[in-house]
């Protein structure tokens, strides 16, 4: 299957001696970079406990040669980055490295800065539901970004039709193995068991010391029950008997290792941002399904899967690109506003199939809060209308979209 990302990969090994593709373990990373310039590259994989051994020992033997190479899980060893950083300082040749990881190398502590100005990074997230069809892409945000909002109906018409379910989508999430290859509920339930168990007993020892497993997990599954909703750090600690130091901690370590997603709030000045709350998603709602004990999903994975659309897109844009949410202090709340330049386009995401004019009511208001500033609103639903509810809010299936 095609990923959206390829391009970008393409692209940016033209032009830096580095680049690091990040992102949580079974997305897809290593598939991807073995399919990229197949027989240029020298393909190591930290997994192997015999490479592992090397990089700790000789880091230099790895790396040695002019052929290019592709080192897969470099979290396992972060000195080994120490080696990369000299070869590349030696030699800047583009396309020279090309790292994969399963956590947030920026920031682990022991390696961030490690490749400052040596390389590009870039996320591969679970796969987008036009991925899972055999696209390889997201959704058509870049087109509605850079379309004007008079001919959004036209772009929205020109996609192909479905009749599929947002509800099976949310079950089966967006990781490859579940995604494509496992049918049943039960086959599907399985694999997400022993993701759980694989992360908690290997990938989050590698990254920090966690030694009450049972308390991080029983915060993993509070937290997908909170899907969609303002984090509140104190009251999140509250509820599965820990403190707020060991609830930031964890968050921290979840974000880190790619299954947290933390949406900042919108505000005018960007520095109030750091100190919104933001809203708490994940990055599968297959997974976050599986650690809730949900069968069945609810709006917010709806909105949950509309978000992990959106950050496949944003990553991938050389333009400064930002997903927020809006919510004031008087309860009117839109789900997400993308914030390109200086406009901003705001979405709100409903699972009703039969949209009605009260559904536009906080993007209308979120319109006469930052006038011209604001594009029309965007109202994603279940149904298979598209319609203007009002002179500034177009109603369109989600389906039309991502």
């Amino acid at each position: 299957m095609p990923r959206f990302l390829e391009a970008t990969l393409r692209e940016r090994l033209a032009v830096m001696p580095a680049v690091v593709i990040t992102g949580a373990r079974q997305t897809g990373k290593s598939t991807l970079v073995q399919k990229l310039l197949p027989g240029e590259r020298r393909f190591h994989s930290l997994d192997d406990l015999d490479v592992l051994d090397l990089a700790r020992r000789d880091p230099e033997a790895l790396l040695e040669g002019s052929m290019q190479v592709t080192l897969d899980e470099v979290q396992r060893e972060p000195s080994l980055l120490l080696a990369v950083k000299r070869a590349i300082d030696r030699d800047r040749v583009p396309g020279r490295f090309l790292l994969t990881g399963s956590a947030n190398l920026l920031l682990m502590h022991r390696v961030s800065e490690s490749l400052a100005g040596r390389a590009s990074y870039a996320t591969l997230r679970p796969m987008t539901r036009r991925e899972q069809r055999g696209l390889g892409r997201c959704g058509i945000w870049e087109e509605l970004v850079s379309a004007p909002d008079r001919i959004w109906p036209e772009l929205v018409a020109e996609q192909p039709a479905t009749d599929e379910s947002w509800l099976e989508l949310a079950r089966r999430g967006g990781f490859p193995t579940p995604a494509l290859q496992l049918d049943s509920p039960t086959a599907r339930a399985v694999w997400f068991d022993g993701y759980v168990r694989t992360y908690l007993e290997r990938d989050l020892q590698s990254l920090s010391a966690v030694t009450a497993l049972p308390d991080f997990r029983r915060l993993m599954q509070a937290t997908c029950l909170r899907l969609g909703q303002v984090l509140n750090q104190t009251g999140l600690g509250r509820d599965v008997s820990l403190p707020q130091p060991t609830v930031h901690r964890y968050l921290n370590l979840l974000e880190t290792s790619y299954l947290l997603t933390r949406l900042p709030a919108y505000a005018v000045n960007r520095s109030k941002r750091l100190i919104k709350s933001p809203k708490l998603f994940w990055s599968d709602t297959g997974l976050a399904l599986h650690l809730a004990g949900l069968e069945q999903p609810t709006g917010a994975h709806l909105e949950n899967l509309v978000l992990h659309d959106l950050m496949v897109w944003r990553d991938t844009r050389m333009d400064h690109t930002e997903v927020l949410y809006w919510r004031t202090t008087t309860g009117e709340e839109v789900d997400f506003v993308i914030e390109t330049g200086r406009e901003l386009l705001p979405i709100e995401v409903k699972s009703t199939d039969r949209p009605r004019l009260r559904d536009a009511a906080n993007l209308r208001a979120f319109r006469q809060e930052y006038g011209a500033k604001s594009r029309s609103g965007l109202l994603l639903h279940a149904g298979s209308s598209v319609e203007w509810l009002t002179t500034d809010v177009l109603a369109v299936p989600w389906s039309s979209v991502i």
